[in-house]
């Protein structure tokens, strides 16, 4: 039996993977999906002052308060940050690092120098909501969708999960000077779906940083591929582990 541990991006909640965690489970596999600071169940902590650093302990507590070893750690978008960041403070713990449609920094990286176009929302931000509150993008016209979810009705489940994102969040550096993390095997799981202008992603580099070649995989979905293709995804985490 593994533990996968199931990492939100920004603006949703732990319940978006709710179609993936019975099918992880079926397969006998303990399986984590909490709701980072601010989100789902706790929305209302959101503030100021809830950064990168608070989902990263929120992570970090989670794995030590359970006692959760050799860990499958899945983050989803933003969440690449948390769990690089998660992974540097107990690498020990992680057996593998999952990036879902990831952002993927560099030590003393934010989300704005991973993503740039992330700075147009804080800017957008610094007018309402007292300047902290990044709100959750509009619905786009197909295939964009909101997240790259078009069914009417996965759309409209999908709004009841969002919450604004702190911009602390998205301004924090993460911290990846531990030598052990790069031990740490990574699987990219790229979804190839259409993107709203301006998202980019970085190249994978061909070797992981403990020596070995990159191993990308590739949904044909969009951005909530747990939402639009959670079979599928599942598949692809099973498929990790032994």
């Amino acid at each position: 039996m593994s533990t996968f541990l199931l990492v939100h991006g920004a603006w949703h909640s732990g319940r978006c993977w709710e179609r993936v965690v019975p099918l992880l489970e079926s397969a006998g596999h303990r399986v984590l999906a909490p709701s980072l600071t601010g989100y789902g169940d706790k929305a209302h902590l959101a503030g100021p002052e809830v950064g990168l650093d608070t989902h990263v302990g929120d992570v970090v507590g989670l794995i030590r308060e359970a006692g959760l070893t050799e860990v499958v750690l899945v983050g989803h978008s933003y969440a690449g940050l948390v769990v690089s960041g998660a992974a540097n403070e107990v690498p020990e713990r992680i057996a593998h690092l999952v990036y879902l449609d990831a952002m993927v920094p560099e030590h003393g990286e934010s989300a704005v120098d991973v993503m740039p176009v992330t700075r147009q929302l804080i800017d957008l931000a610094a007018g309402s909501g007292g300047g902290w509150r990044v709100p959750p993008p509009p619905e786009l016209p197909a295939p964009l969708g909101l997240f790259g979810v078009t069914d009417p009705a996965d759309v409209a489940w999908l709004r009841t999960l969002l919450s604004d994102q702190p911009v602390r969040c998205l301004e924090q550096p993460v911290r990846l000077d531990d030598p052990a993390l790069n031990a740490i095997p990574r699987t990219h799981i790229h979804c190839t779906g259409a993107r709203p202008e301006g998202i980019t992603r970085r190249p994978v580099p061909p070797v992981q940083p403990n020596g070995t070649p990159a191993r990308v995989l590739e949904l044909p979905t969009g951005h909530d591929c747990m939402i639009t293709m959670p079979a599928e995804l599942s598949e692809l985490l099973l498929g990790l582990v032994p």
